[in-house]
């Protein structure tokens, strides 16, 4: 259900109603069909009801004046003044009752439609590249969705609901005038209605810049708000509580002003609009009260001008109402349009294949990688991971290391070389398949803001409770779920920010013993903890990686000693490689690193045995010679 998507400026409502109209009236929807067609039916049901609405006055104002020509096109019963006022009033009961079951039948239609849009830009979001949303902000892309299913909604009800009847009710009222009262009724009413028209496009042309001025204002706010809510910690630690509210405010400003320019335009475009449609409906009435008044019309006729002309007013406010709605639709939505023509530029080939995994090998044969022309990050790298073995890549920052995780789950696509799984290059088969064989657990952990059974069990969403269990047992984290008062249903909070970054690296351990993969992928997932908790993970993740074939992203040497060989990165290129005791006997850059590492770990330990406690209760700090002690109060 592909269709060209259009954008507020050059796009049409026809060819709006165009692009949307498979939503609408779905292939696969009978029932949805239906809907549609009997809400047609109530519609024009209640536009020829509604015409019946000015006769009634009509009759029933000349019945009262003694000047009903044609009693013979009435029923008896309808011979007397209050049985005409009360069936005016019922005629106008029955055309909104008509109305309201024209609405309830399509309200499931144009909700069917939301939906259906709203969903397609959501996966479309998931199968853009890593590129694009590093490179996005999350507040504006919601807020983007947020506007543009409203604007969807807009434009799918008054294209229908509203365009097809008032068109149809131009129609009727063009005859019944022409008909009746003589042509120059209907050119008089023509050129006001074209006036209203031409009025009323360029004007709201005009206003479409301004409420895209609002728009951008009120994104940029809301961006700026999420980015400094999802950092609410740093905000904190460094007192920029004050920098992030006036940052906030500023953008606020520009959205004042333009939702003020906004609305300012919007009084002069209902002005414009009203002059128009009052020295057309005064060209009207002054031709019926000439005519009146020479007896070739009733009072009845003065009054059933009038009152077609006040009926005809609500439809024809809704062309200004239809048109700024749709136009202002369309702006909401084109930035939604644009983002689902954003082509994916990870892309499973047309003879993609799933991925059949053996013993779960990996080769990386001579690649060349970078993220643009002008940096390139890998310098054509070989390697092999045997089936079953630990490979851990070390190296300075910058080097690409997590680069190589990155080309692994295809996030990006290498410019040569190949990248291989048992054989078969990793861009010849289906990414889904490649990523279910895949296990990350990375080194910043990000957990959804849910329960803790639910972030174990994202691994496997189809795992028992027992299964869940028992991987929270293997990844040692267990004990200290079952200690919370709500156990497995606690809350984890956003981004996992409950817990510390040792119980989020469980989690992120134990969702992945449950994925089960055959290949895992450990990306620094140590780095940021301290020596011990360093120690209880490295445990965890030594039975995880248990007959599995294993990378290992490292920053801390100490968590690669027993890798069966380490391949040392500088510059994109493979330096040094071979086991831990081969390195330090080359004493190259490995054996350096492993060197520096080493005498921080020592220092590390050193200014812990230094903290002793004092007879009088004193913490006191042993500092190098030379320097003062400090003493600190427990």
């Amino acid at each position: 259900m592909a269709q060209k998507t259009v954008s507020a400026d050059s796009g049409s409502m026809f060819q709006t109603l165009g692009n949307l109209w498979p939503y609408m009236w779905p292939a696969d929807r009978p029932d949805l069909k239906t809907r549609v067609l009997w809400a047609s039916v109530f519609l024009i049901l209640a536009k020829l009801v509604l015409i019946m609405v000015p006769y009634f006055f009509k009759w029933a104002t000349d019945l009262l004046g003694g000047q009903l020509e044609a009693p013979a096109l009435l029923p008896v019963i309808l011979l007397s003044p209050v049985m005409l006022v009360l069936a005016y009033n019922v005629t106008r009961v029955v055309q909104l009752g008509f109305n309201q079951l024209r609405d309830a039948l399509f309200a499931r239609v144009g909700q069917n439609a939301v939906r259906q849009l709203a969903y397609k830009t959501f996966v479309h979001m998931h199968q853009l590249s890593l590129r694009f949303h590093l490179e996005r902000r999350t507040g504006g892309l919601s807020r983007i969705i947020e506007r543009g299913t409203k604007g969807i909604e807009v434009i799918v009800r008054f294209t229908v609901l509203n365009t097809l009847p008032t068109i149809f009710e131009f129609g009727l009222v063009a005859i019944i005038f022409a008909v009746t009262y003589g042509v120059i009724y209907v050119l008089i009413v023509a050129v006001m209605l074209w006036l209203y028209t031409w009025f009323t496009v360029r004007a709201s042309d005009w206003r479409i810049s301004i409420r895209r001025d609002m728009n951008n204002s009120d994104t940029d706010a809301n961006t700026k708000a999420v980015d400094s809510l999802l950092n609410f910690e740093t905000v904190k630690y460094f007192n920029n509580e004050q920098m992030e509210a006036e940052r906030f405010d500023r953008s606020m400003q520009g959205y004042e002003y333009a939702a003020t320019r906004v609305w300012t335009s919007l009084g002069w475009l209902n002005f414009g609009q009203g002059v128009i449609f009052g020295v057309g409906m005064a060209a009207v009435m002054c031709l019926s009260a000439w005519e009146v008044s020479l007896g070739t019309q009733t009072i009845g006729d003065f009054v059933f001008i009038n009152a077609m002309l006040m009926q005809l007013s609500i439809p024809l406010n809704f062309i200004g109402f239809i048109y700024r709605e749709i136009r202002q639709g369309l702006t909401d939505i084109e930035q939604m349009f644009d983002l689902l023509d954003v082509p994916q530029e990870i892309q499973d080939r047309p003879d993609a294949k799933p991925l059949a995994v053996g013993d779960g090998s990996i080769s990386f044969n001579d690649v060349h990688f970078s993220y643009d022309n002008d940096r390139p990050i890998l310098k054509g790298v070989s390697f092999d991971v045997p089936a079953g073995k630990t490979v851990a890549i070390v190296g300075p920052s910058g080097a690409g290391k997590s680069t190589i995780s990155r080309l692994l789950f295809r996030f990006y696509d290498i410019q040569t070389g190949t990248v291989s799984i048992d054989g078969q290059d990793i861009r010849d088969v289906t990414q889904k398949s490649l990523r279910a064989v895949i296990g990350m657990v990375p080194q910043d952990t990000v957990l959804f803001n849910d329960t803790i059974a639910y972030n174990i069990r994202y691994g496997r969403p189809a795992a028992s409770e027992q299964e869940v269990e028992k991987a929270a047992e293997l990844a040692q984290i267990a004990d200290f779920v079952e200690k919370l008062p709500d156990g497995y249903k606690a809350m984890v909070g956003e981004r996992g920010l409950k817990l510390s970054g040792g119980e989020k690296q469980r989690v992120a351990i134990a969702r992945t013993i449950l994925k089960a993969p055959p290949i895992l992928i450990l990306d620094e997932a140590t780095s940021a903890l301290d020596t011990q908790t360093e120690q209880e993970i490295q445990t965890a993740l030594d039975i995880v990686s248990e007959g599995r074939t294993t990378l290992v992203i490292a920053h801390r040497l100490s968590t690669v000693i027993a890798a069966d060989e380490i391949i040392v990165l500088q510059d994109g290129s493979i330096a040094e490689r071979g086991t831990h005791t081969a390195l330090l006997k080359k004493k190259g850059l490995y054996a350096a690193m492993w060197a520096r590492q080493r005498e921080a770990t020592e220092a590390e330990e050193r200014l812990r045995l230094a903290r002793e406690t004092d007879e009088q209760g004193f913490v006191v700090r042993r500092p190098p010679p030379g320097v003062p002690v400090i003493a600190d109060t427990e």
